[in-house]
């Protein structure tokens, strides 16, 4: 590979700024650049984990899939980041729990499953590494859960719209609403109809429109 690529892939990975030279010499050593499309799996549930994947351009999407075809996001993956589920499967060798797909086009640093167990045990940087993102990502996923179990989907919708508020209107699809919430994409519908008729917001055909944002934050205090 090219330094010059090489080095791209470094100034993605801040991490590695602290790492044994040794650690970042077999990196850059045995380091694959994988570009995947947009919507393509990365991993099905099931799979072997034949490798570990950084993130280097892109959107990651990790979710679990239920029998219905029902979807629960548990997190997305951008730049610089790597995924806990894709740890434990290669630690365990286990077959990968859920679904990850690339949301957008993606380009990923891939590390050899083999070589990721070698460096958990021969360098403690990794090591250190590799627990904090498990730790972290799993606070995550119980944050996740949490919402799910407790939390008023109300509140949850509104507090949705109100983090992917860019501008006044907002590019998205009920389904994608019901997916990252794990619901049923007429719950969501329903919901924001209820938001309509309160004068919250307006629907049109994959757009919703934010007109009172005081009253949508005001659901998202709701118990």
């Amino acid at each position: 590979m090219p330094e010059k690529n090489i080095s791209d892939i470094i100034d993605a990975l801040p991490f590695l700024e602290n790492a044994e030279e040794s650690l970042v010499t077999e990196f850059k050593k045995n380091l694959i650049i994988k570009r995947i499309p947009k919507n393509e799996f990365i991993y099905m549930e099931g799979d072997e984990c034949g490798y570990y994947a950084f993130v280097i351009e892109g959107i990651v999407r990790v979710y679990k899939s239920g029998e219905s075809g029902r979807e629960l996001t548990l997190y997305r993956l951008e730049k610089g980041e790597s995924c806990i589920l894709t740890a434990s499967c290669v630690l365990s060798t286990t077959s990968f729990p859920a679904v990850s797909s690339a949301e957008t086009e993606v380009t990923a640093a891939l590390i050899p499953a083999y070589l990721f167990r070698d460096w958990v045990a021969k360098f403690e940087f990794w090591r250190k590494y590799v627990f904090e993102i498990m730790s972290g990502r799993l606070a995550t996923v119980i944050a996740v859960v949490n919402e799910i179990t407790f939390g008023k989907l109300d509140s949850r919708v509104a507090r949705f719209l109100l983090d992917r508020e860019v501008e006044e209107q907002i590019k998205i699809t009920h389904q994608v609403i019901a997916s990252d919430l794990g619901t049923s994409r007429e719950v969501i519908s329903r919901l924001l109809k209820d938001f309509e008729h309160e004068k919250i917001i307006s629907i049109s055909r994959g757009i919703i429109t934010i007109l009172n944002k005081k009253l949508l934050k005001e659901k998202t205090k709701k118990n």
